[in-house]
């Protein structure tokens, strides 16, 4: 009986893996043509109000969804951790989509690989986790693989870059919170919530740059707040599935869909500088998870 019941136990398992990695890719894939939509709409409209709008879209769209599961999924019994999470979101919607303004669309999301090492440092300092050697060696690793790809003194320091960074110290942030909302609420809740407090704290920034946006990029913005639902709900269900450790590798397919939409849309060629950046941060990123995982 024992038998039956462990093998039992990996056949639904594995299933779960592998819809781990199928939301990841999923989501990879919705990230990069989201970047690209935000940065083609920010060309012309401000960051703050396009960020707005993409939490005001993404909340209708899902509403629908929400009535038809019914109003269960307002129940939570963490209300003041989604408070914390929406004015977190709010902040690295801000943020992300200034910096996806300012900067080409490879090389903000090589940066935001680095999140994984905010994540490791901000567990160190917070939740007073162990420091290990490979844990300081893969967040050195990390800042030298960003390093390379920002190259301050060679190249005019971007502000974009750093608000990228700072994007990914705040998504983070997220993860853990969104880990731990994850054992009490469904994926559907969490994504709700964040619509519902991301939306009028991004309103409040949208209101003194204000311009009525055209029928175009009403259209685009749409398609945004689509795609952000879309991310939200396979990344909060994927880290349901699967740990961090084999979800990441999948993760990297985002610079491949960065690269090829960013040269697509608008004839960027993400510079060798990018992609060897990237390369050092997601390796640097991989380690991390993989001792955490080790000392688990």
């Amino acid at each position: 009986m024992g038998r039956i019941r462990s093998a039992a136990h990996r056949l639904i398992a594995r299933p779960s893996a592998a819809r781990g990695m199928a939301l990841v890719l999923i989501a990879a894939a919705a990230s990069g043509a989201m970047n690209v939509c935000v940065r083609h709409v920010a060309a012309e409209m401000h960051p703050f109000e396009a960020a707005f709008f993409r939490s005001l879209f993404g909340l209708l769209l899902l509403l629908p969804l929400t009535l038809h599961h019914g109003l269960r999924h307002l129940r939570t019994p963490r209300p003041v951790l989604h408070v914390i999470r929406g004015a977190i979101q709010a902040a690295v919607v801000l943020l992300t989509f200034t910096g996806l303004a300012m900067v080409p669309v490879a090389k903000v999301t090589a940066l935001q690989f680095t999140m994984p090492l905010f994540a490791a440092l901000l567990a160190i300092v917070f939740l007073g986790e162990p420091v290990h050697a490979r844990r300081v060696a893969a967040l050195v690793v990390g800042l030298g693989g960003a390093l390379i790809i920002v190259r301050p003194g060679l190249v005019p320091l971007n502000v974009g870059s750093v608000l990228v960074l700072l994007s990914a110290a705040g998504v983070a942030t997220l993860v853990i919170i969104v880990k731990m909302l994850g054992r009490t609420d469904s994926s559907l809740t969490i994504t709700l919530y964040m619509g519902l407090f991301t939306t009028p704290v991004t309103l409040l920034f949208a209101v003194p740059v204000w311009r009525n946006p055209s029928l175009a990029e009403l259209g685009w913005l749409v398609v945004i707040g689509a795609l952000t639902i879309v991310i939200n709900l396979c990344f909060a269900q994927a880290v349901k599935e699967a740990d961090a450790t084999t979800l990441m590798p999948f993760d990297f397919t985002k610079l491949v869909w960065a690269a090829l939409l960013g040269y697509l849309a608008f004839g960027e060629v993400p510079e060798v500088w990018t992609w060897v950046g990237g390369a050092v941060i997601f390796a640097a990123a991989g380690l991390t998870l993989s001792e955490r995982r080790s000392t688990e």
